[in-house]
């Protein structure tokens, strides 16, 4: 039996410092969906938040984290949208908290070009040591490792 609850599902971030919050994101699209699509954020959107890996190192990190799956594609993002505001094929997005608001954005522009509005499934943060969410911010700093311990 399949225990999938979407056909088509979209996900999407920078994905630096490839962290524990990033696999419960990663995840639970591949729980939620038949076939998900991995959005990464290019090196001229994504690098807006500074000094962080390539995209090509960031999407290195997806399929070595995934080499046992087969249902998935990664694609750049040049946006904060990607193909999820032009694929009707869609039928989930799965975002953190932090990135909710997006998808709610990603939905007003769906519904204004008259198509179907995505499932928001909202994952929520996984805590560091001291009760803060992991952030590939935070890891940057020196402040934690990709665990959420503390390094300092």
């Amino acid at each position: 039996m399949n225990s999938k609850k979407y056909s088509k599902v979209a996900v999407g971030g920078t994905f630096d410092k490839f962290h524990d919050g990033h696999k419960k994101l990663l995840s639970t699209a591949f729980e939620m969906g038949d076939c998900v699509e991995i959005g990464v954020t290019s090196d001229a959107f994504g690098g807006l938040k500074g000094d962080i890996d390539s995209c090509k190192e960031r999407m290195k990190n997806l399929k070595c984290f995934f080499s046992d799956k087969s249902d998935f594609t990664i694609v750049p993002l040049e946006d904060p949208y990607g193909t999820t505001i032009y694929d009707d094929d869609f039928e989930a997005i799965i975002v953190s908290e932090e990135t909710e608001p997006t998808a709610i954005e990603i939905n007003d522009i769906r519904i204004s070009k008259g198509m179907k509005p995505l499932d928001i499934v909202v994952v929520s943060f996984v805590l560091a040591y001291d009760g803060n969410p992991i952030s590939s911010t935070r890891i940057r700093r020196g402040e934690i490792n990709q665990n959420g311990n503390c390094i300092k």
